[in-house]
C-alpha cells in the first residue's frame, strides 16, 4: 500500500547520504538521510511514510552493537556516577521551569503547555502525558520536542566534527556468521517484545542491550555485526526522525515557532556547558560527555555514540538515567503541578 512512498524514502535517503559522504560532513549514513528527508517533505507535495517497524528493527540493530560494547567495568564506580547524574539532571530540570515560565510569558501559551514543552523527556512519554492532561496544546508540545530531538541530533555531530573516531563494526558480512547474525536479531527481537510486556521503555532499543549484556557476563559469544547493518540501522533512524517534523507545525505561528527553535539551542548550550563538567571532572572525551548530557532520547544520543566512536557505555548510563528520573519523578511531579494549576484555575473561574 505504501510501498511507492517508502521506496521515495529510501532514494531520498541514500541521496542525503551521497551528498553527506561527498562533501565530507560527519555521520552520513544518520544525517544525510535526517537532513535529506526533512527538505523534502517541504519541497514536494507527494506523501512520504515510514514504518515504525522499519526503526524498530534499526532499535534491535543499534541495542545489539551497544550491548557487545558495554564494559561492565563503569558499574564499579556506579556511587560517584549516581550522584554526578542526579545533579546534572536536578540542574536541567530547574532551567526547563525557567524556560517554561519565559515562554508562557512570551508566547502567551498556558503554564501547563509551556512546562510540558521544556521537560527533558523522550517525545513518546510526553506526547502520552500531553494526550491525558486537559488545557494542553498537543500540537505544540509536540513541536517543541520534535524540534529539540531535530536539533540535538542534527547539531551536536557538527560540534563533535574534530573529535569524531570511526566506529567498530565488521568490515563484511561472511557467508558463515549470515545465520548467527539472523538468529540474534530473531533473539534480539523476541527480547523486545518481552521488554514491551513488562513496559521496559524504549524496548525495541534498551531489551537488546540488556539481553547482550546478559549474553556477555556469561561468557556467550556473539557474532559481530557488519558495518553495512549499523549503516542501514542509522538510515532508517534517521529517515524516521526526519520525517517528525510536518510540514503543518509550521503553521502554529511565527513566535511558537522562534520559541521552539530558540529554547531548543539554548538547551543545548546547557547541556554543552553540563558536558564541559562532566569532561573535567571524570575525564571523559568531549564527545562522550556531550552525548552523555545532551537532552535527546536514549535510542538516538546512543545511536550517535556508536557513530562517532565515543563510549557508549558511559553514554547508556547517562541517557538511561535521565529516561528513569523523567519517568520517575519529573513526570509525577509534573502531574501534580498540572492538578495544582487545574484547581486554581478552577478557583478563579468559580469567583469570577
Amino acid at each position: 500500500m505504501h510501498f511507492k512512498s517508502i521506496g521515495l524514502v529510501v532514494l531520498i535517503s541514500l541521496i542525503g547520504v551521497f551528498c553527506f559522504n561527498l562533501t565530507g560532513l560527519p555521520v552520513p549514513w544518520m544525517l544525510g538521510p535526517l537532513f535529506a528527508v526533512l527538505i523534502s517533505q517541504f519541497l514536494i507535495k507527494y506523501e512520504l511514510y515510514w514504518p515504525v517497524k522499519f526503526r524498530n528493527f534499526g532499535l534491535i540493530i543499534v541495542g545489539i552493537s551497544i550491548g557487545q560494547a558495554f564494559q561492565m567495568n563503569l558499574l564499579a564506580g556506579a556511587g560517584w556516577l549516581v550522584t554526578f547524574m542526579l545533579l546534572l539532571n536536578i540542574v536541567l530540570v530547574i532551567i526547563s521551569i525557567f524556560m517554561a515560565l519565559g515562554i508562557q510569558k512570551i508566547g502567551n501559551i498556558s503554564l501547563k503547555t509551556a512546562l510540558t514543552c521544556t521537560v527533558p523527556g523522550g517525545l513518546a512519554q510526553i506526547t502520552v502525558f500531553a494526550e491525558e492532561e486537559k488545557d494542553i496544546d498537543l500540537a505544540v508540545v509536540v513541536f517543541f520536542h520534535v524540534v529539540r530531538i531535530i536539533s540535538i541530533v542534527f547539531l551536536v555531530p557538527f560540534f563533535l566534527s574534530g573529535h569524531i573516531i570511526q566506529a567498530s563494526g565488521g568490515d563484511s558480512l561472511e557467508l558463515g556468521s549470515i545465520i548467527p547474525i539472523i538468529l540474534l536479531i530473531i533473539a534480539s527481537y523476541v527480547s523486545a517484545i518481552v521488554g514491551l510486556k513488562l513496559k521496559i521503555p524504549v524496548s525495541f532499543f534498551l531489551s537488546p542491550v540488556l539481553l547482550l549484556v546478559i549474553l556477555n557476563v556469561c561468557s556467550i559469544d556473539t557474532p559481530e555485526l557488519p558495518s553495512i547493518l549499523l549503516h542501514i540501522a542509522q538510515l532508517f533512524m534517521g529517515a524516521y526522525i526526519g520525517l517528525q517534523l510536518k510540514p503543518e507545525m509550521l503553521k502554529l505561528g511565527k513566535r511558537v515557532l522562534i520559541l521552539g527553535i530558540g529554547s531548543a539551542l539554548f538547551l543545548l548550550a546547557v547541556t554543552f556547558g553540563q558536558a564541559l563538567l562532566l569532561k573535567y571532572f571524570l575525564h571523559y572525551s568531549l564527545a562522550t560527555s556531550f552525548l552523555s548530557t545532551a537532552a535527546g532520547g536514549l535510542d538516538q544520543m546512543s545511536l550517535l555514540a556508536t557513530a562517532v566512536g565515543a563510549d557508549v557505555s558511559v553514554v547508556t548510563v547517562f541517557q538511561m538515567f535521565r529516561l528513569l528520573f523523567v519517568f520517575l519523578v519529573v513526570l509525577p511531579l509534573l502531574k501534580v503541578a498540572c492538578s495544582m494549576i487545574d484547581k486554581k484555575n478552577d478557583i478563579s473561574i468559580v469567583k469570577s
